[in-house]
């Protein structure tokens, strides 16, 4: 039986290099939607509710790539063809997407341009993120698993470092950073045109680089995994397998991500707050806070590119995850009270420790549950929902929380670090495969 050969390091670099691309698109959405919309006029208590519109599109998007691309077998390959396209139709919204403010409509009909695009936008980055998984999923052994989601945790957050920083790397630069009321500042538009631009050279790169297995390829593969599981139902057998880690993985998978959501959603009202002093969105100081953040998140994004190299040295997996949730909730409790803009590094720092578990450990899980299927890019589709609906429920509840916490943004993120904390524990009730 033929068993998945190790592709050497270039071969893994490859396959997740347009990752790179994708995650400077996904960045610059998560470190500027709640400054966008503030800017266009939205009330602090009803940012969260702006936040639904993401990970309601991957809920929908990503199974159904998941599903219509394991059919897909074209000369092109099988992923790639997704990829290519949510990547296109995201270049031309991240363009459209800071002109929210700036075609003469009134506050209204603005939110409602900005809320299409970001609708489109965030349909489009799922579209062209999925792919990046399953191809791992498709082409990488057990073996070496951990080893390619650890470089693609890497291609992230090295993608993400470049988005965050953008706007305050602009600004330096002499590109307006105030705009006239209502107006997105022209150094967050130039931060989404540049990104736009290396999303599509990226993707262009991955797609030129890799060629994916063969119909009857795949087919051997599949073989040999069932034969060496002595699995008499191949697809029930894993299907079973695979949902038992689906609900263990999930349970952490949840509170992680409400934690993530309530730091995009309230970290620029948190430290205009305690650093700026200030809650005016058209001033210069709340602006100067949201290219601040772009460089916490960045802190963060080293912090993860760190931490994933260090990630794979650990001989227990779920050691490595809990521990990890663990560091970041620490971090999210140290936010409120810091009021110096350079001390912020450290618990932002840490926080990426969490980030880097999120995005390597739940996936090498749970792909490695699934070797051997023939559904790997459903169930990984399927999976995306763990995502998305931890966060649909965040944002459905944050403007509630925020009141219950008594309208103080920071209080948002001290509940973020409990969250993640409770993860860290839900963590060693998950039975992975040996």
């Amino acid at each position: 039986m033929k068993t998945k050969p190790n592709l050497s390091f270039m071969n893994l670099w490859n396959i997740s290099f347009g990752f790179f691309g994708v995650q400077i698109a996904y960045a610059l959405q998560s470190a500027n939607i709640s400054r966008i919309f503030a800017t266009l006029g939205a009330d602090p208590h009803n940012l969260s509710y702006f936040w639904i519109l993401p990970p309601l599109m991957g809920m929908v998007v990503q199974p159904l790539v998941g599903l219509f691309s394991d059919k897909t077998w074209t000369r092109f390959g099988r992923r790639i063809p997704y990829l290519f396209v949510g990547a296109a139709v995201a270049v031309i919204v991240m363009c459209l997407l800071p002109n929210a403010g700036s075609l003469g409509l009134t506050v209204a009909s603005a939110m409602t341009f900005g809320l299409i695009s970001l609708m489109f936008l965030d349909t489009s980055i799922n579209m062209a993120v999925q792919p990046f998984k399953m191809m791992v999923g498709d082409m990488v052994n057990e073996e070496q698993k951990a080893k390619a989601y650890s470089i693609q945790s890497f291609l992230c957050n090295a993608g993400s470092l470049a988005g965050y920083i953008f706007p305050f790397l602009f600004a330096a630069i002499g590109i307006a950073n105030t705009a006239p009321e209502g107006e997105i500042p022209a150094s967050v538009k130039w931060s989404f045109y540049v990104g736009a631009a290396i999303l599509i050279l990226c993707v262009i790169y991955t797609t030129s680089k890799v060629k994916e297995y063969t119909p009857e390829e795949m087919a051997q593969f599949q073989a040999a995994a069932v034969e060496e599981q002595h699995a008499a139902e191949e697809a029930g057998g894993t299907k079973n397998r695979a949902l038992k880690v689906f609900i263990q993985v999930g349970i952490v998978q949840f509170f992680c991500w409400a934690a993530f959501m309530y730091m995009w959603t309230y970290t620029n009202g948190t430290i205009a707050d305690t650093v700026w002093h200030s809650t005016d969105t058209a001033s210069a100081g709340y602006q100067d806070a949201g290219n601040w953040v772009g460089i916490l998140f960045a802190v963060q994004a080293i912090g993860s590119v760190l931490w994933a190299v260090v990630l794979p040295r650990f001989k227990s997996i779920k050691l490595a995850y809990a521990l990890s949730l663990v560091i970041g909730g620490i971090g999210f409790l140290m936010v409120p009270y810091i009021g110096n803009k350079f001390l912020l590094f450290i618990p932002y720092f840490l926080i990426g420790f969490a980030w880097a578990a999120m995005l390597a450990m739940p996936f090498t899980l749970v792909t490695n549950a699934l070797e051997g299927s023939k559904y790997m890019g459903t169930f990984l589709g399927l999976f995306n929902c763990t995502i998305c609906i931890p966060q649909i429920v965040a944002a459905a509840l944050g403007g509630v929380l925020l009141t219950a916490l008594g309208s103080i943004q920071g209080h948002m993120l001290m509940l973020a670090g409990a969250l993640l904390v409770i993860g860290a524990i839900a963590v060693f009730f998950i039975q992975e495969k040996k």
